[in-house]
């Protein structure tokens, strides 16, 4: 468990004169906004719903430190891994509304878990406040350079006019990759036959030995296979070009508009959580995303785009990921009970 060291501390009763009148004038509780202008007065905890080491936790620690230092007080990151992030996730949707408690949420746990599981134990919508959305990481539509395709129109006719079906390779049934692909199989009218995995590295492993043909992974697992001439990139997954490689063309600009499936983050808190609180973090963690270092340091790292959102554009994207996952989950037919 990972503790960050407090560097400062805020006087105690710093600033309640004042929070008291702004109460009167507005008419809300004096109280709660005194309470809003100490916060906060004890350690915060921040699950990530993932085991240690992993693209997740990259940000969670260098988010968590920074927010140590501005806030004055402990931040205690706390991996809770488990059943597709489901145990971390109903941790701090059934914790109180109160900022003690901070999730660091991603595309799978809010959009890709509601269409996939039969019961699920939290609302994405209902059960949290959003604070901003940290980063996101591009996906990239790789095959293997024995395929004779150099671009997406040439896979799609190659698709079509095959007297067998191209195979895909992803890191498990109902994983992004997966669904990116079946988005993209619904949008270009063709079928792959899907080959899951216990893993992206073991996926990986498979393209890159010829083993399966394509496959929608992320930028950073197949960067090194694509200089070397080991993959061939035939579009990235977003709405603009990756600065890593600006020649190749988005889906959507190779006769697809409209397509996207790139994996984000986010940080989240249970709902209820004061309206004060919820824009003090979302001014804190969007000002440490800003720093030079952290997006060097998440770039280098883990292929990280430094975003940092108000709450309400987060809240926006989470409602449109989940209509945009809708109909793959279910063109997938990837089902948990």
């Amino acid at each position: 468990m990972f503790i960050s060291r407090v560097l400062h501390r805020r006087r105690p009763g710093a600033g309640l004169f004042a929070v008291t009148a702004m109460a009167c004038a507005c008419g809300l509780p004096a109280s709660a906004l005194a309470q809003d202008a100490r916060y906060p007065e004890k350690p915060i905890r921040f699950l990530v719903p993932f085991p240690p080491g992993g693209a997740t936790d990259i940000v969670s620690r260098l988010v968590g430190q920074r927010l140590a230092e501005r806030l004055g007080q402990q931040v205690v990151v706390e991996n809770r891994a488990g059943g597709s992030g489901i145990i971390a996730t109903e941790a701090v949707a059934r914790s109180p509304g109160d900022g003690y408690t901070l999730l660091l949420g991603n595309t799978g746990i809010l959009a890709i878990n509601p269409h996939l599981y039969a019961k699920l134990p939290y609302d994405p919508v209902r059960d949290f406040a959003p604070v901003t959305m940290t980063t996101k990481v591009t996906n990239v539509l790789v095959v293997h350079p024995s395929l004779p395709v150099r671009s997406v129109k040439e896979l799609v006719m190659l698709a079509k006019r095959s007297q067998r079906k191209l195979n895909y390779g992803t890191p498990g049934s109902g994983s992004l990759s997966h669904l990116a692909m079946e988005m993209f199989k619904l949008a270009a009218g063709v079928d792959f036959v899907h080959i899951p995995y216990k893993g992206g590295g073991p996926a990986m492993i498979d393209l890159v030995g010829g083993h399966v043909e394509l496959m929608i992974a992320t930028m950073p697992s197949a960067l090194s296979f694509i200089t070397s001439g080991k993959l061939r990139p035939l579009a990235v997954c977003d709405a603009r070009r990756s600065a890593v490689m600006p020649k190749v063309p988005t889906v959507a600009e190779s006769g697809y508009p409209g397509y996207e499936a790139f994996s984000w983050h986010g940080i989240l808190v249970p709902v209820g959580t004061p309206a004060g609180i919820v824009s003090r973090l979302n001014k804190e963690i969007v000002g440490i995303l800003a720093t030079q270092d952290v997006k060097d340091a998440l770039f280098k790292s883990g292929g990280f785009d430094v975003v940092g959102s108000t709450a309400e554009e987060f809240a926006s994207i989470i409602k449109s990921e989940l209509a945009r996952y809708a109909p793959a989950v279910k063109a997938s037919k990837a089902r948990v009970d």
